[in-house]
Formats: structure tokens, sequence, C-alpha cells
């Protein structure tokens, strides 16, 4: 992430809790960054160099349609300052800002087998309780961790894998040799 996001998110972030919009604004930037993912054409057209900032302000305008004042002024402004086409990674970063002010904490959580709901839902009210803040998990499958599970907070990072484990070892093995 770039400091050039974070500013643009924590600037976007500021105005929309002033305005009390907060909420929605996040709501349409990101369902916004979603549509220019999921169109290649219009990420294409947004990455064009040689397209004039204010037809990209326009064309992110006609996406947005009857937007809060606050994502459309935004919306122009990325444009304008030629940055429409970071509107994923912006978008990333105000998830971010808004969740850590509804203290809501996004974790990422790998293992090495699909997990049933009953164990996602168990261990993710353990890392509740263990945090004291609600999370918000996605979880992948990784076989190559042979068992156990990798959690992702933001900077931290728990390896509770056999994958894991056994790179530990062999470090540790490799070091005690020298």
């Amino acid at each position: 992430m770039s400091v050039a996001h974070r500013m643009y998110a924590g600037a976007l972030f500021d105005a929309a809790k002033a305005a009390g919009r907060l909420e929605p604004v996040r709501q349409e930037i990101s369902e916004l960054a979603s549509t220019v993912e999921q169109v290649p054409e219009l990420g294409a057209v947004l990455e064009n160099p040689e397209l004039d900032h204010s037809v990209k302000a326009q064309i992110l305008l006609d996406v947005v349609g009857d937007a809060d004042e606050q994502t459309v002024n935004f919306v122009r402004l990325l444009a304008e300052k030629g940055r429409a086409d970071e509107l994923g990674p912006i978008s990333r970063e105000l998830d971010s800002l808004v969740a850590g002010e509804q203290r809501v904490l996004e974790v990422e959580l790998t293992t090495a087998f699909e997990l049933s709901e009953e164990e996602f839902r168990r261990i993710v009210g353990q890392i509740e309780q263990a945090s004291g803040r609600s999370v918000q998990a996605s979880r992948s499958v990784d076989p190559d961790l042979i068992g156990g599970l990798v959690l992702q907070a933001g900077s931290m990072r728990v390896d509770a894998s056999v994958r894991g484990r056994l790179e530990r070892l062999r470090h540790e093995l490799a070091t005690a040799r020298s």
C-alpha cells in the first residue's frame, strides 16, 4: 500500500465521517472498485494515459450513478489527480480504516483442508474472545500446510501449521550445527 493510497483513503474517511456518511460512502467506493476489477475494459480505460482525466471522471460518475455527494466529489478528485486507476487499493485501505473505527479485526485464516462451518465459527469465536473485538474472517485452503493453520491479521502472522513447525525445526537444527 503506497503512502498516496493511505492519504487518499484517510482524507475520504475523515470527510465521510465528519459528514456522518462513512458507511454509505465506504459501500459505494467498494462497489465501484469491485466493478472496475470485474470489468477489464473499464480498468483498461482508467489506465489509459492518453484519455483525458475529465473523461475518466465522467465514466466513473456514470458508473456510481446517484451516489452520495462525498463519493461523487472523491471520484472527481481521483480522476483529476490522475489516480482513477488506483481505486482498488484506495478502497481496500478505506475498508481497513472503517474496520478499525468499528473495532472489527480483519483476519485471513488459511488451513490445510476445508473447515466445516462449525469449526470455522469456533475458531473465529476464539479469536474474538482473545482480541476483544468482533472478527471479520476470510478463509482459504493451502494443502502444503500439511496440518494446522496460519492466521494473518494486518501485519501480524501466526503460523501454527505443520509446515511452519517443520521449517522452524529445520532452521534450529541448521543453526545448532554452526
